[in-house]
């Protein structure tokens, strides 16, 4: 490390300190040339967790951007406030494991998280969501996803029928 005083690059370290949970490192340093004591810090230099928009582009993630649409999705609907945060933080956990080798998941990925987990939570803020995502044009788009919710659960409803008979 370079002296802030004379520039020698010759130091030795003093003293070593964990700080921050674990999240940094401060050394006291002393220069062998000429005695300067000084203090560094080292910090783990993470990369940004990135979204990888429609056009190619990048940006970093903003959880704040994720929390209005499902805001907005959920707006009205009987659902807590713990709810909306548990299934803020579940995206946000399976969109960083899905990007974990290189840093960055695309936005179609990450709204098929979404819409996956609002589809198990509310199925009107799943719709809200959906014909945004998926900019729906007219009325006709609107009624072919709502058949489709309602045909997977008179689905759902008739298996669970078969399994009771057959006890």
């Amino acid at each position: 490390m370079r002296c802030p005083y004379c520039g020698s690059l010759d130091d030795k370290v003093l003293e070593s300190r964990t700080m921050a949970n674990g999240e940094s490192i401060r050394r006291r340093r002393e220069c062998v040339s000429c005695g300067f004591r000084f203090t560094s810090y080292e910090r783990i230099e993470e990369k940004p967790f990135m979204v990888v928009k429609r056009d190619g582009r990048r940006q970093p993630y903003d959880r704040t951007k994720l929390e209005k649409g499902i805001e907005r999705a959920l707006e009205k609907r009987p659902v807590s406030y713990d709810t909306k945060e548990n299934i803020l933080n579940d995206i946000e956990d399976q969109a960083i494991m899905k990007g974990r080798t290189n840093r960055e998941i695309s936005t179609a990925e990450l709204g098929e998280i979404v819409l996956e987990r609002l589809y198990e939570t509310d199925k009107v803020a799943y719709i809200r969501f959906a014909s945004v995502y998926k900019h729906f044009e007219d009325l006709d788009e609107f009624i072919k996803e709502a058949r489709k919710i309602k045909k997977e659960k008179t689905a759902e409803s008739s298996k669970s029928e078969k399994s009771e008979s057959k006890k």
